[in-house]
This record gives C-alpha cells, structure tokens and sequence, in this order.
C-alpha cells in the first residue's frame, strides 16, 4: 500500500515540474479525433532527434486540421521531400505551432500558396506571409492531413516551438491527453571499457550483458566482474497505449551507489545540435546491426544540450576489490519507469577478448583538414568533419573508390572530386556521381560539373563511383486515355520515373498555359487539379517535359476534351 501510494506521488510531481514551465489548457488538440502517437518527441532518427509528435489519422488523408489556438501563419513551406506540405503558426504567448507533412492547406492558406506556386511556376516554394496578414482563429480549419514529403504513412507531424530561439519543445508538456500506462522496454545492456586498463566481464571491448526480470517488474543484471574506467549503454523503447509503435524514451538517469551520474531527458533541444545524436548512440554498432544503443556516459566530442547532470560525464572509475550498485532509470513523460539494477564487483581479470584496432595507412587528425589522392577521386576533409581521430580506409581506383564505411558518422560535409577526363566530351554529359550500396547498387549524389571536374558534398562515407545515364525519364497518363472526354474529372495524374540518375525537373503546359503539377516521388505521381481553372477551351493540349538529373529529357504530349 505504501509503495502504490508513493508511486501516485511519484507521477504526480514528475508530471507537475515538467509542465509548470508550459501553458497548460491553452494549446487545444490540432486534431478532434482521439490522439494515438506513431513517433514521440526526441525519438531516436537518423542523423536528428524527432521534433514533433506524429498522430496518426487512422490511416486516412483528409482530415481537417485546426489551429491550436489564435496566431499568425509565418511561414508556408512545400517541398518533395522533408516535411513535404508543411505551416507554421505563431501566436501570441511566444511560441509557435508547426504542422507537417499536410495534404493541402485551407481555403485562403491555400490561395495564398497557389499564386506564389503560379508566379514562380514552381511547385517548391517557401513563403514568409508578413506578421498579421494571414490570421487564424483558435479552432479554425488551416489545413488538411496527408502524406506529403518523407513520410512513411498518412499522419500529423506536430511541433511547438519557441517563436524566439525556434527550439522545439515535447508538446505533450503542454497539457495533451495521450493515454499511456505502460513502462518503457529494455531490449538490451552493454558494458563500455573506456580507459586503456579497462576490463569489463573479461572483454577488452564493448560486450553485451545479460539480465533478468524480478518479481517486482524491475531488472537485475548479472552480476559484473570490471576493472578501469567503463561506462554502460542500453537500447530500449517505449509504447504508448492504443499503438504498437516503438516510440522513444523520454529520460534516462544513471546512479552509482547513490549518486547520479547522468540524467538525460527530450524536455527540448536546439536543431543546431541535433546531428550529435551521433554521439549520443553507438554510432559504429548502429552502422552495423541498425539498432541504436544510448549511451549512458558523455563523450568528449558530445555537445548536446539534454543533460540535467552530470559527473565525471557519466564514466565509472571502477578500483579493485571494491563493489558498486549501478541503477538506471528509463521513464516516458507519462512518469512509466524501467528500472535495471547492475551490481558490479571490482575484479581485475585477463581479457579473453582483447581490444582490435585496425590500422591502415592513413589516419584523420580530426581537428585537422585531411587530403588524399585516390586515383579517380580526391578527397578533401575539412576540419571537424569527425568527432575523433581514427584511421581511415582508403581504396584507390580506376573509376571507383572506397572511402571508409558506415561505421563512422561525419558531422560535416566533405568533398569528392572526380577526374572525369578519360571519357569522351559527349558521354561525360550523361556521367554522375553515384554512391553504391551493398549490392553495388548506384544512388544519385548531387553532382556539380565545373573545370573539368565532377564533384559532390556528402556526409555518407562508403563506395563511390562515376556512372552513365543514358536513358530518359519515362511518362505515363495514369487517369485517362488520348482524346478522352474529361468534363467530369476533378484531376489528372501522370506517372514519371528515372532507372538511374533520378528525377530533376518537370514542366506541364496546357494550351501553352504553365499548370501546377503536384509531384509525388513515393508513388512517381503527378497530379494537377481542375479546380486552378487554367484553361476555359474545351479541346486542351497537354504538354509534359521531365528531365533526369543528368540533362536526359522526354516529352509527353496529350489531347482530351473538357466542357
């Protein structure tokens, strides 16, 4: 009885200080349907924590989605990819609401938007409405839910924002009902030796560690034989109720006999910051097995901003014949806890798996620029473009070069430049910069063709190489047929694709008359709607140009009947 009673206290002020810096029954739902969530605030993403929180919409498109509360719409962005259809909100108490991936937006929003999209003829516009000028009321129907950008299924990505510094915070600390009693996951436990004398459980490297769970709902690992300085990463999850998604924890904190080591949570973050997930994770064993491991100790090149404590950055000094209790807490907002208890035992013992540093010829300093000459290619590493030194492996050749692997995340753009002189002049048109995968599958990187060189900035270290593309972009009516009848058709929509080099550009004409085409590439899809009432002929000449990233062009003409 006493513990459920110190349980509900618990909660109560967990959930109490989180939310006394945030309004509270200000902000309404930004949709009138029950709110399920398919991604939590700081969820682990690549590259970027999430901003937002996704809703789902029940696997429809549509919905209408409603102002959160009085503002001003200070930003209109659309774009193929990123948040596709996205706006943004400010209001008068200082923050701002963000609404993503969007199928259209509302009646005036939209009519703003189009005659930006008509005057640039450009699908891909941004906007900056001046303050005042687009207003909507709290409850107002600003736009309707969709699958625009990268998104994987129809839903609402959800932020709110500081209009001063634009950092997001967890928009369920503004008061959001979204039912979740359940405690987060522990998938699994690592053990980190850290300093050149470290030992943890015989290894010499990170090793997995094994737990069971008690009575109790809690966690015990067995117990841990260690020596040096060592430090412990776990991966786990949390799911919320009514959903099966695996969302991100909301805090992790670390104790050792008592003291609190780390303690982490996603109350917020600055996006100038957001690339040091990197270091966050284990970045090498994510590169390997796609599983991200959260580490419970700061490293020195880590520069995150979602530390509440710290001491001595989270790393354990392990002496002999000494014995610690290690507990780490993992909570969601709702003030759900896993705990895991790891006992660990000073005991010096010789590793059985020792520490492998492979070395190569080249090693990045990496305060430094680093240069090398591979043959095909140069590669010019600025200055902090890694977190650590560490030896790079380089392969030279002829047309293809190796530049390290995945298991190393870059924080910066570097640069490859390739020699494309040993082919023609009229093939080099169709050549490009590609990025192979483990199949030696080829993906377009942006290639810039200037002085006799072809290059590209990247943050991806892998495989790269020159390829040809020669074949141009296909186009196929998908709704309709040559010298059909389409006075009861509300759109049309065509299908464009590209083998290899990818979709660049794409140009539609009626009558001569530029026509916005909605551009999809999830589905290949472009979809222009009757409703902008360009042409008021009843015979209409369509005209579409795709181009592919390497200049190869094709050409669709079509003619149909409209009344």
């Amino acid at each position: 009885m006493r513990r459920t009673i110190f349980g509900v206290i618990f909660l109560m002020v967990f959930k109490l200080s989180a939310q006394e810096k945030y309004p509270q029954g200000v902000f309404q739902p930004p949709l009138d349907i029950p709110l399920v969530l398919a991604g939590t605030f700081g969820e682990l993403r690549s590259n970027h924590f999430h901003a937002g929180m996704d809703i789902k919409t029940q696997q429809r498109e549509g919905l209408p989605v409603y102002a959160i509360a009085d503002g001003t719409v200070t930003r209109i962005k659309i774009s193929h990819w990123g948040y596709g259809k996205a706006l943004y909100v400010a209001h008068p108490n200082g923050y701002t609401s963000v609404y993503a991936h969007l199928r259209k937006f509302g009646p005036e929003i939209e009519e703003y938007i189009k005659k930006i999209q008509y005057t640039k003829q450009s699908y891909e516009v941004e906007a900056f409405p001046d303050y005042g000028e687009l207003k909507v009321a709290k409850g107002s129907i600003i736009a309707y839910t969709g699958n625009s950008g990268s998104s994987a299924g129809p839903h609402l990505h959800f932020e709110i924002r500081s209009s001063v510094t634009e950092k997001p915070t967890n928009p369920l600390l503004y008061g959001y009902d979204v039912r979740d009693a359940t405690n987060p996951t522990l998938l699994g436990l690592y053990g980190y030796p850290l300093s050149e004398d470290a030992v943890v459980n015989q290894s010499a490297k990170m090793i997995q560690l094994n737990f069971t769970r008690q009575p109790d709902g809690s966690f015990l690992a067995d117990k841990v034989n260690a020596v040096g300085t060592i430090g412990f990463g776990i991966n786990s999850f949390d799911r919320l109720d009514m959903a099966a998604n695996k969302n991100g924890v909301y805090s992790v904190k670390q104790t050792v006999n008592g003291r609190v080591y780390t303690e982490f949570d996603f109350e917020t973050f600055s996006f100038g910051e957001t690339r040091y997930i990197n270091t966050l994770i284990d970045y090498g064993y994510f590169g390997k097995y796609r599983e991200r491991i959260q580490k419970c100790f700061k490293e020195p090149y880590n520069f995150l901003g979602i530390y509440k404590e710290l001491y001595n950055n989270g790393k354990i000094d392990v002496e002999e014949g000494m014995s610690y209790s290690v507990e780490i807490l993992i909570s969601d907002i709702a003030g759900n806890e896993t705990k895991l208890v790891i006992p660990v035992e000073g005991k010096r013992e010789i590793p059985k798996i020792k520490k492998e540093e492979a070395t190569t010829e080249n090693f990045i300093i990496a305060s430094k620029p680093n240069n090398f000459d591979l043959g095909a290619a140069k590669v010019y590493f600025p200055a902090n473009t890694f977190y650590e030194d560490f030896y790079i492996n380089l392969k030279k050749g002829k047309d293809t070069v190796t530049i390290h692997d995945n298991s190393v995340p870059a924080h910066r753009n570097f640069t490859i430049s390739f020699d494309p002189s040993q082919y023609p002049l009229e093939e080099r048109k169709q050549l490009f910069i590609a990025r192979l995968d483990d199949r030696l599958r080829p993906s377009y990187a942006t290639t810039y063709k200037r002085d006799g060189a072809f290059t590209t900035r990247t943050r991806n270290l892998g495989v790269y190489t020159l390829a040809r593309d020669s074949v141009a972009p296909t186009i196929t009516p998908k709704n309709f047929k040559e010298k059909q009848w389409l006075s009861n058709y509300s759109y049309l929509s065509l299908e464009i694709s590209d083998d290899l080099s990818g979709i660049d550009t794409y140009r539609a004409t009626l009558n001569g008359k530029w026509i916005l085409m909605e551009y999809e590439p999830k589905t290949n899809t472009i979809t222009y709607n009757f409703d902008d009432n360009i042409v008021d002929e009843a015979q209409c000449e369509l005209e579409v140009i795709v181009t592919d990233n390497v200049g190869n062009s094709s050409t669709f003409t079509s003619t149909f009947f409209r009344k």
